[in-house]
């Protein structure tokens, strides 16, 4: 099993880290590795978007030939894909007034409607614990200039909520998480993605 993160832009050596030990603590055997070019792409069985700065993140995977064949591969394979913060913005298919402003090129591979920045300003990033279907207690969520899931519709299922806002949803073989589970230090949402592969 090799685990690929998007290395263009954001915490890329966090999420490495994070799904290396998440294969580690679970018995899964593989690596992780950042991907930059098409053919690490090629070599991987499932992909992790950072967060970071979505407009730039897009703007980078189509300038370094990596945009359409995610897209390809997450539609016509089935690949797994996790994104988290700025990479749950681009798996979405509307990223609202500020998508439109800023002319992000979104994924487009799941099922449901982002808002940028929702939970404020660097200044205002926060850590709290929260309740995920699937899980028995409360996972420790560190949201860092973090979006929000406004709604979703066709497959696209909630999984968690902070004041009424969805802060993570799932797809079949796709994961979007407004927050960083690779900061938190607890793997658990990263053993529900490897269970995806």
């Amino acid at each position: 099993m090799r685990i690929g993160v998007i290395g263009v832009q954001g915490d890329v050596s966090e999420h490495v880290d994070a799904v290396a030990r998440a294969m580690r603590e679970y018995g899964k055997e593989g690596d992780a590795i950042a991907v930059r070019r098409p053919e690490e792409l090629a070599r991987v069985d499932a992909l992790t978007i950072p967060g970071g700065e979505s407009t730039t993140i897009s703007k980078l995977l189509v300038k370094l030939g990596l945009f359409d064949e995610i897209v390809r591969r997450a539609t016509d394979e089935a690949m797994p894909i996790m994104g988290t913060c700025a990479g749950c913005i681009l798996l979405s298919k509307d990223a609202g007034i500020q998508g439109e402003k800023t002319k992000t090129r979104l994924l487009g591979l799941m099922d449901m409607a982002v808002d940028r920045n929702a939970f404020g300003r660097q200044r205002e990033s926060f850590e709290t614990d929260l309740e995920i279907e699937g899980l028995p207690t409360a996972f420790h969520c560190v949201f860092i200039r973090a979006p929000a899931i406004l709604r979703t519709w066709g497959d696209c299922v909630p999984l968690s909520r902070y004041k009424e806002r969805i802060v993570l949803a799932k797809q079949g073989h796709l994961i979007g998480a407004a927050f960083h589970p690779e900061l938190g230090g607890d793997l658990r949402i990263h053993r529900a993605f490897l269970e995806l592969v």
